[in-house]
């Protein structure tokens, strides 16, 4: 809807994971290493933990796209709660194996005959999980044993497995410590720097032509990183709201201001926090995509209003005043994009007009 109004090839901030947008920041830089050590220690499990957003699966694809090598066989599989019979099963698929009516030791027996096959062909199997958190204790150790295949002393299987931070407090628990014993690298992908942050953005941008259209203040980038936390997917949510904002206004310059007003907007849509039944921890609020940490004096008060429901009540209408507010400026947004729309309408319109009266 933008990219004309700035001049820009393709929508820049997007949310789906896309390989050709990777940034290689030092934490993503180092991630990579992590994988490509692993891919030519040619056994084992790697271990990428990050946030929601972090990168991972855009740095699994940027592996995918870089190993041009037909010696590795890779396969990519999102795990859900599921047993570990049926982990069999997605790994089978992933790999074009028909897993229908199979029981599991047949299962077993396929896999194995694949995982040589690739073998004798001077290939080996690289097995990408990801979502790990999701995976059973079971499941986990039908992947441990999946690495048990091996001819001679050449493993036919190696494993990356990506996850959220819930997937370290799995890995600490006292039955993985057999999975623990084959992890060759581990690395925990976390949020960009402030300085990060601008070139991330810059970098999103010019990818699609931009050449200084919209502008940006340096204040506007410390807010962008503060609103964020670094976390990219958050950052692109700020940053196409922020170009959307700034088309409808009809402007080409981004500060400060604008900023808050776009991370204001986005908090009011995604839920106030303190509207919630409980009052929210500090890692509770770290995990809300556009929330910062309350001060000690904001705890306070939601334990008073706790305590009087007078003072309750009238914090519930300054809520819905502000989500009115809300909604008056989303409306006032839409109709701007609307008259917008129109009024291209009829320049394009009118412009069709003149040349068919030219051509006549």
């Amino acid at each position: 809807m933008y990219e004309k109004h700035f001049g820009l090839s393709a929508k820049p901030f997007q949310l789906n994971p896309d390989p050709d947008f990777f940034f290689g920041s030092r934490g993503h830089r180092r991630a990579m290493a992590y994988l490509e050590y692993g891919l030519h220690q040619a056994e084992g499990f790697i271990v990428i933990t990050g946030e929601v957003g972090a990168g991972k699966t855009t740095l699994v694809r940027g592996l995918l796209r870089r190993i041009q090598d037909d010696r590795i066989s890779p396969a990519q599989i999102v795990s859900t709660q599921v047993d570990s019979d049926d982990l069999l099963r997605l790994v089978a698929s992933a790999y074009g194996i028909a897993t229908e009516g199979l029981d599991k030791a047949t299962l077993l027996v396929r896999l194995s005959a694949h995982f040589e096959g690739l073998h004798a062909d001077g290939r080996r199997a690289l097995l990408i999980v990801d979502e790990a958190q999701n995976l059973s204790p079971r499941a986990v150790e039908e992947l441990r044993m999946l690495s048990n295949f091996q001819l001679g002393t050449q493993s036919l299987v190696q494993s990356f497995l990506v996850g959220q931070p819930e997937f370290r407090a799995i890995m600490r628990r006292p039955e993985m410590r057999q999975l623990k014993q084959r992890v060759i690298a581990s690395y925990h992908l976390g949020p960009l720097d402030g300085s990060e942050t601008r070139h991330y953005v810059e970098h999103r941008l010019r990818h699609v032509g931009w050449n200084g259209d919209p502008s940006f203040d340096v204040e506007a980038f410390d807010e962008i990183h503060a609103a964020s936390g670094g976390v990219p997917r958050r950052i692109n949510a700020v940053c196409d709201r922020l170009l959307l904002a700034t088309f409808l206004a009809e402007r080409h310059a981004i500060g400060l201001d604008d900023v808050r007003a776009v991370t204001t907007e986005l908090e009011a849509e995604l839920g106030d926090p303190v509207a919630t039944e409980e009052p929210p921890t500090l890692a509770d609020v770290h995990m809300l995509p556009f929330a910062r940490p309350p001060s000690h004096s904001a705890a306070g008060t939601v334990t008073r209003m706790r305590a009087d429901p007078d003072a309750e009540l009238a914090a519930s209408i300054v809520r819905l005043e502000e989500r009115i507010s809300t909604l008056e400026a989303s409306n006032e947004m839409l109709l701007n994009l609307v008259k917008k729309l129109l009024r291209v309408m009829r320049e394009n319109s009118a412009l069709s007009e003149r040349n068919q009266s030219t051509g006549s």
